[in-house]
């Protein structure tokens, strides 16, 4: 069965003459948009390793000259013909699984499925060295660990274990490059590279809005009437906000340059939202004080409801 000739520029959306560094972004970009984590459409799996593919080829400076010079046929020159492989084995050192790994070849035979994998023609045996595969992992973070980097001990594909550097102010979604680190090469070639997206956990205190965070402020209603200066939790310790004379819940205090990284540099605001909140047991005093409140406040707070 012929393989249909991809066009890996157009599967990128970029120009035949884009450089490198237009390439790795657009790939970035659209890795992103069809991650099969975050994109359910029936055809986000096989958009996605479409474009690995593409990427693989054109980020490798002999692979796309190779590409660009002889198109369909680009493959023939790291092709041979041979027996006698393993095919678990080969599939093993690049990272598809162990000895349980079970393989569909659908309506086509087995030569239509290696000619799909590597080609027109492709064999079972490949000579020369060959690059591992690239591989992805996710690396959740807590918000404060996302602020301050750190270091974190990861366990990935094969039980190995690897220790990750990351630095502060990563972002959610953001991709770490660790080189090297991906499946392990064949016949001499070099290990692929692993990219670690990073997701930022639910906060039990903070709520994310992008590059801005919001935290509750608990204030006593004299507080709120009167005005005071207030803690404020923040993800490297605790500020003191004045709360203005006169504030009503939902009244948001804003701290500049206390939310998270943004991308183009600099960071989001921290914003504590007024919450008011009343005894919920009074002493004979404080009711008696509040009765007398009520008694000579002509305050209606309902007054202006439609």
């Amino acid at each position: 069965m012929a393989v249909e000739f991809k066009d890996y520029y157009e599967v990128l959306g970029v120009p035949r003459d884009a450089s490198q560094e237009d390439i790795r972004r657009a790939y970035r970009k659209l890795a992103r948009t069809y991650h099969p984590d975050v994109n359910q459409d029936s055809d986000a799996e096989e958009r996605f390793k479409e474009l690995g593919e593409a990427n693989e080829v054109l980020s490798d400076p002999e692979k796309r000259e190779r590409y660009d010079r002889l198109g369909s046929q680009w493959r023939a020159q790291e092709r041979t013909t041979g027996s006698g492989e393993n095919f678990e084995d080969f599939f093993d050192q690049q990272g598809f699984g162990g000895g349980d790994v079970r393989f569909e070849f659908g309506d086509g035979d087995f030569s239509d499925f290696f000619g799909r994998l590597f080609g027109d023609g492709a064999g079972m045996r490949t000579s020369g060295p060959l690059r591992g595969l690239d591989r992805e992992a996710l690396l959740e973070l807590s918000l404060e660990d996302a602020v301050a980097g750190g270091r974190r001990r990861l366990t990935v594909e094969g039980g190995r274990g690897i220790d990750v550097n990351f630095p502060a102010g990563v972002r959610d979604g953001q991709l770490i490059r660790l080189a090297g680190k991906g499946a392990p090469g064949r016949d001499g070639g070099p290990a692929g590279d692993l990219y670690l997206r990073v997701r930022l956990k639910p906060h039990p205190t903070f709520r994310r809005q992008g590059d801005d965070l919001d935290v509750d402020v608990p204030v006593a209603p004299w507080e709120a009437a009167l005005g005071a200066t207030v803690p404020v939790p923040t993800l490297t310790g605790t500020a003191r906000v004045k709360v203005p004379a006169g504030s009503s819940s939902g009244r948001r205090l804003r701290l500049r340059g206390r939310g998270l990284a943004k991308q183009g540099g600099g960071h989001g605001d921290l914003h504590g939202i007024v919450k008011i909140t009343v005894p919920r047991h009074l002493s004979d005093e404080e009711r008696e004080l509040f009765e007398k409140l009520a008694e000579v406040s002509d305050f209606d707070p309902r007054k202006n409801r439609a």
